[in-house]
């Protein structure tokens, strides 16, 4: 069952274990755990639910794969139940399982149980930390995020590359720019982390949002990988916002090279046009759209 699950064979798996005569908690936690990690987030519930009938207990295995379930749903109301049911059947909370439980309620907008389940846990590591800096970062707190990532050092714990995203997101939502420059060039420089493209793209986007758009474009063309869509498209928003044409243009146009039927990239781009007053350019790129026969995303208004 557990090769099944691991080598994503989930409906094979699901077919031991329905026929097992006899099942024990380590085949429920496989068979659970095998349905979330397959993104199958509703039936490892119910299959919890089915446990739970046949008057089976959940223990800590259970529960992280639970809360990664809830976590993934955004279903806070059920990620506080499992965390009652923790308590009530005094389950240790160990570093995997706080780390679990601070992760859901971060990214499930309770960022306050977030902190309060953090601060009471008695270890903590990279991963709990980062929970806590990401989560923050998402909510907007990025103040708050930086404050954490400084106490973490104190603490002598060593971020990992998905920590420095968390701390890049912190300084692009507070505006950091120096800050972040700085943080970006200590990954490699004292941590020995190399940047992957979400770092560069969370770079963009606060030097983008800085209204530095020159700076961005120049460390996307000295990116060691190609840019990708998110990184582009971070740099065409901020083009938007900072109403730079000639950088739009130029962005579009590698962004349109890697994806030509993205229908969003033609709209941003005609936005942009169309807040420039530039009304025929606007009209030339939605006559381009209708020529490629390109679909315009949903969700996306007129103007």
């Amino acid at each position: 069952m557990d090769v099944y699950c691991k080598c994503g064979c989930i409906s094979l798996a699901r077919d031991l274990f329905d026929n097992m005569p006899e099942k024990n908690l380590f085949c429920w936690n496989i068979i659970i755990n095998g349905h979330v990690e397959d993104s199958a987030y509703e039936e490892a519930l119910l299959l919890f639910r089915e446990m739970q009938l046949k008057g089976i207990k959940g223990d800590k295995v259970t529960m992280v794969s639970l809360l990664l379930a809830c976590t993934h749903l955004g279903a806070l109301e059920l990620g506080k139940w499992f965390h009652a049911y923790i308590e009530k059947e005094k389950i240790e909370v160990d570093v995997p399982l706080g780390t679990t439980l601070v992760d859901m309620y971060a990214k499930c907008g309770s960022i306050e149980i977030a902190l309060k389940v953090f601060q009471e846990l008695p270890t903590k590591d990279v991963m709990t930390w980062t929970a806590l800096i990401v989560g923050l970062a998402m909510s907007g707190e990025g103040e708050k995020a930086l404050e954490f990532f400084h106490e973490m050092q104190m603490n002598g714990v060593k971020p990992d590359a998905i920590t420095f995203v968390g701390v890049l997101a912190a300084c692009s939502h507070a505006g950091l720019v120096d800050e972040g420059l700085s943080h970006f060039n200590s990954m490699s420089n004292r941590y020995g982390i190399e940047p992957s493209i979400e770092h560069y793209g969370c770079m963009i986007d606060l030097l983008g949002r800085a209204g530095h758009i020159a700076k961005a474009e120049e460390l996307i063309q000295n990116m060691p990988m190609a840019p990708d869509y998110f990184v582009l498209g971070g740099l065409l928003g901020a083009c938007r916002i900072h109403g730079n044409l000639e950088a739009a243009e130029r962005a579009a146009q590698q962004l349109l090279e890697l994806d030509p039927d993205n229908g969003g990239t033609y709209v941003l781009l005609s936005n942009i046009y169309s807040s420039l007053k530039k009304w025929e350019e606007a009209k030339r790129v939605r006559e381009l759209m209708v020529e490629r026969n390109i679909k315009k995303p949903p969700g996306c208004s007129h103007d």
